[in-house]
């Protein structure tokens, strides 16, 4: 989860460097330096938020999982004492 975070908190500050690029405006600014955590946390936030997104997604598809396998475990359990 950890890494999550941190990569997209990297993504935030890369899009402001992108951004002051594409306007062709100095880096490091002194006016504007409040800016990089803002980008980082929004990033970040954004991180925190797709994994948990993740997770449950994960938990929803192991849930399923469990009931295919349990349905095919009937269904075959079916088969089996019907062919006997």
């Amino acid at each position: 989860m950890v890494s999550s975070v941190l990569f997209w908190s990297g993504f935030g500050v890369a899009v402001r460097l992108w951004q002051l690029g594409i306007e062709m405006r100095p880096i490091l600014n002194k006016e504007s330096l409040w800016v990089y955590p803002v980008f980082a946390g929004t990033g970040a936030s954004f991180g925190y938020w797709l994994q948990g997104v993740e997770n449950n997604q994960r938990t929803i598809l192991a849930a399923r999982k469990k009931d295919l396998l349990e349905k095919r475990a009937r269904r075959a359990e079916r088969a089996a004492a019907g062919e006997l």
